[in-house]
This record gives C-alpha cells, sequence and structure tokens, in this order.
C-alpha cells in the first residue's frame, strides 16, 4: 500500500474525535427493511419513534423480534406497546445471539462494503452518505435475502 509518508516512516493520521455519534435502527421484512438515523444513542424515545412511524407505513399488526439492548426492555416501551393493544407485538432473540439477527448483516454490509472507504468531512456528510448508501440498499431484493441467508431464517 502506498502512502504520502516519507519512505519507512509510518503515516500518522491527525482526527480529532468529538463524540459525535451517529446511530441507526431498522427492522428488515422478507421484501424490504426500514430504517431511521438518529444523531446520538438509541434510547427509549427513539426507539418508540421509530415504531410508530413503523406502524404508519404498514399498517397492519406487526411482530418485532428483537435483541437484548436495554431500551428495549425499559418501561417507557413497555408502556407505549401496551398502549397499542397488540398492534405491534414483541418476541425477544436469545440471549446474545446476533447471528440469528438479520439486521446486523444490514449494519456489517454498510460498514465493510458500502461505506467501508468512505472518510466522511463532517457528520453532516456522514448522515447524508449513510442515508444514501441504506437507500440504495432497500432497492436491492436480494441483498435482502442475503440477510436472512445469512441469518439461516430464510424461507
Amino acid at each position: 500500500m502506498r502512502t504520502w509518508a516519507p519512505r519507512g516512516e509510518t503515516p500518522v493520521l491527525q482526527y480529532h474525535f468529538n463524540r459525535n455519534q451517529l446511530s441507526v435502527i431498522a427492522d428488515i421484512s422478507f421484501r424490504r427493511f426500514y430504517f431511521r438515523l438518529f444523531a446520538g444513542a438509541i434510547k427509549s424515545p427513539q426507539i418508540i419513534e421509530f415504531l410508530h412511524a413503523l406502524g404508519r407505513q404498514i399498517r397492519r399488526p406487526l411482530l418485532v423480534i428483537w435483541d437484548g439492548l436495554a431500551a428495549h426492555r425499559s418501561a417507557m416501551v413497555r408502556e407505549y406497546l401496551e398502549a397499542l393493544n397488540g398492534a405491534i407485538q414483541i418476541e425477544q432473540l436469545p440471549g446474545y445471539a446476533p447471528e440469528l439477527n438479520p439486521t446486523e448483516y444490514i449494519w456489517g454490509h454498510l460498514k465493510h462494503h458500502e461505506l467501508a472507504n468512505h472518510c466522511a468531512g463532517n457528520f453532516a456528510d456522514l448522515t447524508r452518505s449513510a442515508r444514501n448508501r441504506l437507500r440504495s440498499m432497500q432497492r436491492r431484493p436480494t441483498l435482502i435475502r442475503a440477510f436472512w441467508q445469512q441469518a439461516q431464517l430464510a424461507l
């Protein structure tokens, strides 16, 4: 690999970390996936906002299978789900089984293929790039099927 560092010297990249964090939440069906980007960490209010938007978009009873994120089990989320009178049913994945979660493969593909060599100039650029790449991935049914197959949950 070539760099602009003097021969024999390891290049040093200067980067100032400022704790800006971009988080993504997603839900995957057999035909497509839905996502939402948030600045900062995913907490109960963001989960409720996502579930509300998901319910408005799909407009049918939903079965959501999710992992053990603490915010999934919060009182706020539990109260929201109870208020929906069964419109959204929840099932929990086993304790630590990311390999069974097809959304984990969305993140892996996004990080290792779609955004692999992208060096964002700022937070807005990262957000825009992530959103565009995720939208592109949404339009690829073979990719979505592959996420299910990797999780060994394909039909």
